[in-house]
């Protein structure tokens, strides 16, 4: 009796719950996106698999049983030979960055995106009252948001925010601050600058957990203007629906999966530990959690219910059927597009297993991974902009964006498409290549596969 008291209550229990939902969203600020424009380098900047490999190999403190990891982790990496690196970092200046070097990487990614942006939704500078700038591992002062109120001469009443330290899902933080914001400021305009300072803090030892984050980090960022003024609904492209974050800072070993430390030798890098797949699991297990019941159907959530009960009467404790990180729940019936922060091969495979994702779902990001790179807090919207130079954007689609950073944290959210969306952006020049068909081409594996081949061990690099 008790299991049929249950399938007839729940229908009644969710039908309030969405109810007192409604009203308390009605009552909040609403946060829309009017534009977003993702940052794209200089030709002279880009990576191909030559330059990589010297400047592998002229850093004279790897062995090279280094110099063999390496190798082998930028074949495996699943990036291509159009990301882009810091100019010092290709002039040979990593070693020795200089304040004016770091300073030159952040103005010429934030001003390029902010010009862009300011000339395209055509709102003034002045007209911006929130201004958040992400920038993890580099602190200067005056502030990187004073540099833009300054560039930009806004208007003294701005309320600036930097934010430092936030990783790789930064960007939605700084959003998340910007929705709260929205509460108590009426009919406003938001910017966020999202980047990082990657010239600066290239990696120059030896230890193989610093090395990694030379792989797999390349320049990128984005700049974008949110409002919460219903009468721009018109001009948005989306709208946020919810977000949930999730911290494990107060795990010893969360924590210390991705920090900034020096080796042994004394230089300074980012350090990531065997401890982050298994952080990232139960980070990422539980924000879904809270995050399910928001955006699935009843009817799925019913299903589940139904399902669960049936197993513990049947005396099973395994859940049957696929679903999000083992919870047997079907994501695909409450969210149509998937925007998984390109931050490797492993990131984008381990949560496409968890949620059952398919190779489609999964091909905006890898696309983003190989022609951008891991652009830290930047990343999402090169595969948001994947997703729309595609035309797989419809009006009312829904968005589930998903991202991990240090600390450590998950931080995810859905966003509403508003209207259908088609514009190339940064993609204009290649979209049409991809996916490359009939596979995604790696040329580190054409020029440096043999590195894998355990029979040739003992090639010695010169």
């Amino acid at each position: 009796m008790e299991f049929f008291k249950a399938i007839y209550l729940l229908p009644l229990t969710y039908i309030i719950f969405q109810l007192c939902k409604m009203v308390l969203q009605w009552r909040d600020q609403c946060c829309y996106m009017i534009d977003y424009q993702c940052y794209k380098a200089t030709e002279d900047r880009k990576l191909n698999t030559e330059l990589c490999a010297n400047i592998i190999l002229r850093n004279k403190n790897l062995g090279l049983e280094e110099y063999k990891f390496l190798l082998q982790t930028i074949v495996s990496s699943g990036i291509g030979e159009e990301t882009y690196a810091p100019r010092n970092v290709v002039s040979g200046g990593e070693q020795c960055p200089t304040l004016p070097d770091a300073l030159s990487e952040m103005d010429d990614t934030i001003y390029n995106t902010l010009d862009e942006l300011f000339a395209r939704t055509e709102i003034s500078p002045s007209s911006i009252d929130i201004l958040v700038v992400n920038v993890s591992l580099l602190a200067v002062v005056p502030s990187l948001t004073a540099r833009i109120v300054n560039r930009y001469k806004m208007k003294e009443n701005v309320k600036a925010f930097n934010l430092s330290g936030m990783g790789c899902s930064a960007s939605l933080v700084a959003i998340d601050l910007v929705k709260n914001l929205f509460k108590c400021h009426d009919n406003a305009f938001a910017v966020v600058v999202s980047t990082e300072s990657m010239g600066p803090n290239w990696y120059c030892g030896r230890e193989r957990s610093m090395m990694l984050s030379n792989c797999l980090f390349r320049s990128g960022g984005c700049s974008m203007l949110l409002t919460n003024n219903r009468s721009l609904t018109y001009r948005a492209i989306l709208k946020m629906n919810c977000m949930v974050r999730t911290h494990l800072g107060a795990d010893n070993e969360a924590y210390e999966c991705c920090i900034q430390m020096e080796d042994d030798l004394g230089y300074l890098g980012f350090r990531l530990s065997k401890g982050l797949t298994k952080a990232a699991a139960k980070v990422f297990t539980m924000n879904l959690r809270v995050l399910l019941p928001k955006v699935l159907p009843l009817w799925e959530l019913l299903r589940y219910t139904i399902n669960k009960l049936s197993n513990r009467c049947d005396g099973q404790n395994k859940v049957r059927g696929a679903g999000a990180a083992g919870l047997g729940l079907n994501l695909k019936t409450g969210v149509e597009h998937f925007c998984i922060h390109p931050g490797g091969k492993a990131v984008i495979d381990g949560v496409g297993k968890s949620l059952g994702l398919s190779e489609d779902d999964l091909e905006p990001a890898r696309m983003a991974l190989h022609r951008f790179g891991n652009t830290s807090a930047g990343g999402l919207w090169y595969v948001l902009g994947y997703m729309e130079a595609k035309k797989r954007l419809k009006k009312g689609d829904r968005v589930l964006m998903i991202s991990f950073g240090a600390g450590f944290k998950c931080n995810n959210c859905v966003w509403e498409v508003m209207r259908d969306l088609d514009e190339k952006g940064v993609w204009k020049d290649c979209i049409e290549s991809y996916p490359p068909k009939p596979q995604l081409v790696n040329p580190f594996m054409e020029k440096y596969g043999w590195i894998n081949d355990e029979s040739l061990s003992f090639i010695r690099l010169d």
